[in-house]
């Protein structure tokens, strides 16, 4: 079910044609901040204050990931995908690990999928709560940015809690979770969703209806669906256009199926809308969260893994004191177990919109070959095109509402 967000507008200015006979200047818009995340590259050639083409450079953080993970075996992969999205990483981790699930044929219990819900959504809502806040310190509002990154750290508590990680997580296992959820772990979650709707309606006061950042933001870097769609954008990119693509609705994991959310889209494709759709998601990843925690008080305690010995790494209690155990944890390390030679996809719906993993594998304890889809590296694409005609500090607001983060731009 999608829901529209209502907009505040505004005027906007309107700008006359410069005298063509004016010089051009050339500028280097990054890679150094601020800005620009100290990677990205953007060779600008302005009239005045406008913008009159525009050249994208990528690459300054490549690390070649893709090939690195065709060296390492499956679980050694997971930390590879920390350091794409940055911002969410557990939602890089899950997808991962339903990737290999995927080729493995595992099915994984009602438990875990919901635990899973919980982990990514709450990476949803970190991620937004980084997009939102930076763009109002762009629009120049720094109060709303430290209301919600209280926020954040508190979700990080949860992540420590967890996996003993906070910012790159290596949160999980193929095949499930390397332990269950504590009762702090549990505690802290239900205080996050009793906390954080009042923030999160405090920095919406903030904002939704501020005459500044309405003049900054709407009617800037509109995009219309058909763009979207032939620049392959997902995410709130696309939804901001009027677009109701989500991957948990149109193709549902984990048991999304099973759960009551809307899908917030918005009219004009602007940087307002973006921020207004991303603003909704939070709220509506709240709503999932409390539905999966409802759902896992019907399950069997205890559970947080799949009952596949041959691929999921057994606990070290276990592999000390019991011969199955250390003969599956030595199989498994040393690539002696069997996987299909296949190709799969897998997509999640990730911050940024679809993040999927192409996988081809050849039989052995490496991937022969594995491509991530970065929603980053898709998004920016359009930047350079729809930077033509825009006054610089509109380019700026315009970046930054594109949530492009330079782990998952490059890989």
């Amino acid at each position: 079910m999608s829901k529209t967000i209502t907009r505040i507008t505004s005027n906007q200015p309107v700008f006359k044609d410069s005298d063509p006979q004016d010089s051009l200047v050339t500028l280097n818009l990054g890679p150094t901040h601020p800005a620009t995340h100290g990677v990205f590259q953007n060779v600008l050639q302005i009239d005045g204050e406008r913008i009159v083409s525009c050249v994208s450079t990528i690459g300054y953080i490549h690390r070649a990931f893709e090939k690195i993970a065709e060296h390492r075996p499956f679980y050694q992969i997971t930390p590879l995908t920390d350091r794409m999205n940055y911002c969410s990483s557990p939602i890089n981790n899950m997808g991962w690990h339903m990737t290999v699930e995927k080729l493995l044929g595992i099915e994984i219990p009602k438990r875990v999928q919901y635990m899973r819900v919980i982990i990514m959504e709450l990476a949803r809502i970190t991620d937004h709560i980084i997009c939102n806040g930076i763009l109002g310190v762009d629009t120049g509002a720094f109060s709303g940015f430290l209301y919600l990154m209280q926020e954040r750290e508190a979700i990080y508590e949860i992540y420590e809690e967890i996996c003993g990680a906070r910012l790159t997580t290596n949160i999980g296992r193929i095949g499930g979770f390397e332990r269950d959820f504590n009762d702090v772990a549990w505690a802290k979650i239900r205080a996050f969703l009793d906390r954080f709707p009042r923030v999160l309606k405090e920095f919406e006061d903030l904002f939704v209806r501020n005459r500044i950042f309405i003049e900054r933001t709407s009617g800037v870097a509109a995009v219309t669906p058909e763009q979207a769609i032939d620049y392959s954008w997902s995410g709130p990119l696309l939804r901001a256009t009027g677009i109701d693509y989500d991957i948990r609705v149109q193709d549902p994991y984990c048991s999304y199926e099973e759960f009551d959310f809307e899908v917030p889209v918005g009219t004009n494709g602007d940087v307002y809308d973006r921020f207004m759709v991303r603003n909704e998601e939070m709220w509506q990843s709240m709503r999932i969260i409390e539905q999966a925690l409802q759902k896992i008080e019907k399950e069997p305690k205890g559970v947080f893994y799949a009952d596949v010995p041959g691929f999921y790494l057994p606990p070290k209690e276990q592999v000390y004191n019991n011969m199955e155990a250390l003969i599956y944890h030595f199989k498994l390390v040393m690539g002696e177990v069997e996987t299909p030679k296949t190709e799969v996809y897998h997509a999640v719906e990730g911050a940024n919109g679809e993040l999927g993993f192409y996988l081809i594998n050849d039989g052995g304890r490496t991937p022969y070959r594995l491509h991530f889809r970065r929603p980053s590296l898709i998004n920016y694409q359009m930047f350079a095109h729809m930077s033509e005609g825009m006054v610089l500090a509109d380019a700026i607001i315009n970046m930054s509402s594109l949530n492009v983060i330079a782990g998952e731009l490059d890989a």
